[in-house]
């Protein structure tokens, strides 16, 4: 706590902004638009970033400093508005004289008319900006203006670090700092500090009051960064928390069908996987067949580069699962990759006794009762689909294993409601997620830290990364010219744009994109086109042509970044290639090159700006997806990793996974260690922790409240 705090006095943190001494309820509403209703919001709110204040100056003062600086220099000054005029010229302009008892400073506005009706003779206030002497006399330019009222009595100001909040037009960081200030000591102590001081002391950190304190009123940098790395280990700490419960709750309250893989079961499943398993795909499998084993269900990240295999290792789980006498389901973001999964999957069990169903949201309804029907009699053993398997009209005679296909495009509530399938409400599946964007460690431990993680490297035999070029705009022509020439070798090609249809920011959009192709450098090429604003059944004859090879070059959306399959595809040209984050462009460079033949990619675009040009450089420089994720991550940020916040779990607001690794790390191993003595955080003296863990990640995880 601030050394100057008063211990007597104390405000609850649940007392309303709208009663503090001196905001009101029109003030208060200003609050209220922000989010902030009660004390503890507005403790919450933190800092965006701090601004050195310089100490208040005489004016006389200031002047004699800046005629000793070789450069114009920040100076604050206050006193009383002498004279206002408006000055019409080319850059119109806004002269005030301020006054103080030492002497008179020109303040000017360019291009401000609306202070006008803020700045008039006699008014009191502190102006803070560049000073600079010109023709003998101090000036400002564009200064900051606080106005005072009659009755403020604001000390002369000492130089510090002031915090800068997010604000808004009514209501100004000004006015949300002066709140602050006023409530915070007697705020800190109704501070409640819920980890425990012997965890704080082994990890060096500051106690809460302290750590609220540094943040909104630090002495200096390095107390604002200790007030901030306290409050982003709580956040980290309560996420693993909850995933570390997440955890404990699966392995003790929970229970999975035990899937032994035997010699004979795993003999007769490798003899209907048409290839030799890789050393890494061997490694995989058996790990999943260890999870399958026991009855504590199984909850696995399986990730794995472009074309490394998962598709053959989810059928060797699956056929596990089916051995067993028990059902499996395949669960694919779209209905173009999962009718692939499906296709794929039909054609390796081919001439089995395995009886597999597929079902989406385009199927018929005739079609789609015998499905339900066969899922829930067990008539079908494995099922391929979509979201369509979420559905409440969906049972399962017998699942015993749930595998999701491209994990970051569902969120944590479609795998619950997999769970929720089990055949006994004890009993549920084994859970098997996969994706092809390789997911950096820090996204791992923080967005998929309930699960266990296994990683596929390499290729799969015969498959090569495809070349990469980039290429500004102005060379387009050269690019088509030179896609015309393998076209007419009989190979296809995805062109990718940014757009469904056009648009005022003058993005390249599939139809007028096709047409300028077909009648321009591609003339005589069948050319198609594919988005997500198709029916699905038009989406699908279109995917069908162009894989039978009646389409040459298909201009589509990146709706075909992931699973999508076509063996004589060798070429991806992406125009704009600049609004495509790392992970995306690699996923779709994986598109091509997957028949024998050599796949090419060709990046259009203009870097406009330094990260632009690093993602163009990276996605050239390495074809290595694990090493493109953690460069991803770190050009654009944990909240564009995916394109979308898909996990299900609130945002962060105070860590940054970009520069606190080391801190997750450590709140990996406190909330591992402390699940691991607390069991599910049950102790009396944990359970003020479990409410606040539970109200932040109950819902989205699926915790229970036992206890």
């Amino acid at each position: 706590m601030s050394p100057d705090a008063d211990p007597t006095t104390k405000i609850a943190l649940d007392a309303p902004i709208v009663q503090l001494a001196g905001v009101g309820s029109q003030i208060g509403a200003r609050f209220a638009y922000l989010g902030l209703r009660t004390v503890g919001d507005l403790l919450n709110h933190l800092p965006i970033r701090y601004e050195i204040e310089v100490a208040e100056a005489a004016v006389t003062e200031a002047k004699e400093a800046t005629e000793l600086a070789e450069a114009s220099v920040t100076r604050t000054v206050r006193g009383e508005i002498q004279k206002v005029r408006h000055v019409p010229s080319r850059r119109p302009r806004i002269e005030a004289i301020l006054a103080d008892e030492s002497g008179t400073i020109r303040l000017i506005w360019f291009n401000a008319p609306w202070l006008m009706k803020r700045i008039h003779p006699g008014i009191r206030g502190i102006a803070k900006g560049r000073a600079k002497l010109r023709g003998g006399y101090l000036e400002m330019v564009n200064p900051v203006w606080e106005s005072l009222a009659e009755d403020d009595q604001i000390p002369t100001r000492s130089g510090r670090l002031r915090p800068i909040y997010s604000a808004s037009e009514e209501l100004p960081t000004a006015r949300i700092e002066k709140v602050m200030a006023s409530v915070l000591n007697p705020a800190l102590a109704s501070v409640v500090d819920l980890i425990r001081p012997e965890i704080l002391a082994r990890r060096g950190l500051v106690s809460l009051r302290d750590a609220y304190r540094m943040v909104h009123a630090p002495h200096d940098a390095i107390e604002a960064e200790r007030g901030r790395m306290r409050l982003a280990y709580d956040e980290l700490l309560c996420l693993q928390l909850a995933m570390e419960m997440r955890r404990w709750q699966v392995r003790h309250s929970m229970s999975a069908p035990a899937l032994v893989l035997t010699r004979a079961i795993e003999e007769k499943i490798l003899a209907r996987i048409p290839f030799a398993l890789t050393q890494s795909q061997q490694q995989v499998c058996k790990e999943i067949s260890t999870d399958l084993a026991n009855t504590i269900p199984m909850n696995r990240l399986l990730q794995g580069d472009v074309g490394s295999g998962k598709t053959a290792v989810a059928v060797h789980a699956m056929l596990t699962a089916i051995a067993h006498g028990h059902q499996a389901v395949l669960l694919a973001p779209t209905e173009i990759l999962a009718e692939q999964h499906l296709r794929t999957v039909e054609e390796m069990l081919q001439g089995s006794r395995v009886r597999v169903a597929g079902m989406t949201g385009s199927l018929r309804t005739a079609d789609r009762a015998i499905v339900l029907n066969g899922l829930a009699s067990g008539d079908f053993d494995l099922a391929v689909g979509t979201h369509a398997l979420l559905g409440d009209e969906v049972r399962f005679k017998s699942l015993a294993l749930a595998i999701i296909d491209e994990q970051h495009r569902f969120g944590v509530e479609q795998r619950a409601a997999l769970r929720a399938k089990g055949s006994t409400p004890n009993q549920v599946p084994h859970t098997l997620v996969m994706t092809a964007t390789p997911i950096p460690r820090t996204l791992a431990l923080s967005f998929f830290g309930d699960l266990d993680v296994s990683s596929l490297r390499g290729l799969l035999p015969g498959r090569t990364a495809p070349t990469t070029r980039v290429m500004p705009s102005n060379r387009a022509p050269e690019v088509y010219a030179w896609l015309k020439t393998r076209i007419d070798r009989g190979e296809q090609a995805f062109v990718v744009v940014p757009a469904i249809e056009e648009s005022e920011l003058g993005l390249k959009d599939v139809a007028s994109h096709a047409k300028s192709l077909a009648e321009g450098p591609l003339h005589g090429c069948r050319i198609g086109q594919l988005h997500g604003q198709m029916k699905s059944s038009e989406g699908d004859r279109v995917m069908e042509e162009f894989r039978a090879g009646r389409i040459d070059v298909l201009v589509s959306t990146i709706i075909i970044e992931v699973g999508v399959d076509v063996p004589n595809a060798t070429v991806m040209v992406i125009e704009h290639a600049d609004r495509f984050g790392l992970a995306q462009l690699h996923q779709l460079r994986g598109r091509v090159g997957r028949g024998g033949k050599p796949g090419y990619c060709v990046l259009i675009g203009d870097a406009p700006s330094d990260i632009a040009q690093g993602r163009f450089d990276a996605i050239a420089k390495t074809t290595d997806g694990f090493e493109i994720a953690e460069l991803d991550l770190k050009l654009r940020g944990p909240g564009e990793f995916f394109g979308a916040r898909q996990s299900g779990l609130p945002p962060l607001h105070v860590a940054d996974l970009t520069r606190d690794f080391s801190l997750l790390g450590e709140a990996k191993s406190d909330a591992q260690s402390w699940i691991g003595m607390s069991g599910d955080l049950t102790e009396l003296r944990d359970l003020p922790l479990r409410r606040r863990v539970l109200g932040l990640y109950g819902a989205a995880l699926g915790l229970s409240d036992i206890g």
